[in-house]
């Protein structure tokens, strides 16, 4: 078996691949118009690429290196293919002038060339990023829960649509999702990985919204990554729990395992900003133009993520491989296997 390749016992696709594609407008369509809706957003056009230099592209863990390129017909500077929009977004809230309750969605696309191809993982990444602008009195755990709920119940409502319209598949997510700390995650499972410990809650209840995510736990370790100049990681919540951030993770029958489908967080103010550069030792970034804007006050306080479009997809229509959902470039190997298992990768 190629690395990084699972193909789940007895699997089939439901769908052939020309339905499939017409599933994936289905869906798309679906769920970019409940979300809008529903968190009151307005579609914008987001940038394929940015400027080096500037600190508005996502750093994600710290160690991913985004492609970057000379541009010949701008004085040789230098751009980057975005990784997410999780900064871009915020600059976009004060230039476009939205106002706390109103919010933007973008379709964003980008290219992770340190991901390690697998079921779950591509070069390519897909995702509908959003950003809401809130009041300063909304930076609580009790309003993130909120966000997280009705985000869910877009989740769920979609994939029943998608079943009504499909009746080979059949609709399986809970009808409520479970919120769990990380902390609370690590005291019940202190001896497995945080992946094994989302699994766990995942078989357990179905749908779980892991909060907490970039602070060190109570065993000196984070749950896991996250960079300093987004999400809010550092604010204490109650004693002993920190961040305004967590990851919406459910359980995928098919591969029988955890599955990530959205990371989202109330953003950084000035003061939670300036304590986690220093925790993540990148104090230095304060002379960048994003880190400069924010610490004058002149970005909005927002709450804002991504959803993953292809990891939506893969879970709706209950395929083996995100392949079956995009079109990417994958080892030889791991191509030649899938064929041979009736994984129809695009």
């Amino acid at each position: 078996m190629a690395e990084n390749l699972l193909i789940p016992s007895g699997y089939r696709e439901i769908l052939s691949p020309r339905e499939t594609e017409r599933a994936i407008l289905n869906i798309k369509d679906a769920f970019q118009t409940s979300i809008a809706y529903e968190l009151n957003l307005t579609r914008v056009t987001a940038p394929l690429f940015v400027e080096s230099g500037t600190g508005v592209n996502d750093d994600l863990n710290g160690v991913e290196k985004p492609v970057s390129f000379v541009m010949t017909g701008v004085e040789g500077r230098t751009a980057e293919i975005v990784q997410s929009l999780a900064k871009w977004k915020r600059i976009a809230l004060a230039e476009l002038g939205f106002s706390p309750g109103e919010g933007l969605y973008a379709d964003m696309n980008a290219i992770r060339p340190d991901e390690t191809p697998d079921n779950i993982h591509s070069l390519y990444v897909d995702q509908w990023d959003w950003e809401r602008s809130i009041e300063p009195s909304d930076r609580t755990i009790d309003f993130l829960v909120s966000i997280v709920r009705r985000i869910y119940d877009i989740i769920r409502r979609t994939e029943r649509y998608i079943c009504h319209e499909y009746r080979e598949l059949t609709p399986y997510l809970p009808e409520t999702i479970t919120i769990v700390h990380a902390e609370e995650l690590r005291a019940a499972y202190p001896r497995l990985t945080p992946r094994e410990r989302e699994r766990e809650a995942c078989r357990t209840h179905g749908a779980v919204f892991v909060v907490g995510i970039g602070a060190a736990l109570s065993d000196g370790k984070p749950h896991d990554g996250r960079a300093p100049d987004y999400d809010d990681w550092i604010t204490e919540t109650s004693p002993g729990r920190l961040g305004l951030n967590g990851d919406i993770v459910v359980y995928n029958k098919v591969l029988d395992d955890v599955f990530e489908l959205s990371s989202m967080g109330i953003r950084v103010v000035p003061d939670s900003l300036t304590r986690q550069l220093e925790l993540s030792g990148t104090s230095h970034r304060k002379s960048l133009s994003f880190h400069k804007r924010l610490l004058a006050g002149e970005l909005p306080p927002s709450i804002g993520g991504g959803i993953g479009q292809s990891r939506l997809c893969m879970l709706y229509l209950q395929k083996a491989h995100i392949g079956e959902i995009q079109a990417s470039i994958w080892p030889e190997q791991m191509r030649r296997e899938c064929a041979a298992n009736g994984v129809t990768l695009l």
